[in-house]
């Protein structure tokens, strides 16, 4: 099976508002590189669309070491929130609805076929490859600002 890292990352400029993701592909010394944004959306969106995006790329299951400084991201499988949600009919221990309902379901989707590791970075220090994400999320944002 092979192994892969990735980096991923989600901001915005304001939130809600402008928002973009980077996600960050290494394996075999080979690197790809994934960026994009939503003209109108969240912070947290924008964390999920970056792992959705960068599993979404793997072409055959993979074991995977996923890192985000993402503690929504992170915690949701680390901490049995995921299962919780779903045995709970998509609602949260306080009967609300769960928020981004829509891309919990595709991340699990896309994570399915993987063996994949959960890796809580701390943002914006001496982490290469979270500054690196956060570098092509916040290029994701200026597009969006750019668009007419």
């Amino acid at each position: 099976m092979h192994e892969v890292e990735i980096y991923t990352d989600g901001a915005c400029s304001g939130n809600p508002g402008p928002g973009g993701w980077g996600a960050i592909l290494s394996s075999g010394g080979r690197e790809k590189e994934l960026a994009g944004g939503e003209p109108h959306t969240t912070n947290q969106r924008m964390e999920i669309q970056a792992a959705i995006e960068g599993l979404r790329a793997l072409r055959m299951p993979c074991r995977v070491k996923l890192y985000s400084d993402s503690a929504y991201l992170i915690r949701a499988f680390q901490d049995g929130w995921l299962e919780s949600w779903q045995r709970n009919g998509w609602r949260t221990k306080n009967k609300g609805e769960v928020a981004n309902q829509e891309l919990w379901q595709e991340l699990l989707k896309v994570a399915a076929p993987h063996q994949i590791t959960w890796i809580k970075v701390r943002g914006h220090s001496d982490n290469e490859g979270n500054n690196r994400a956060d570098a092509l999320a916040r290029a994701g944002i200026k597009k969006q600002k750019a668009r007419p």
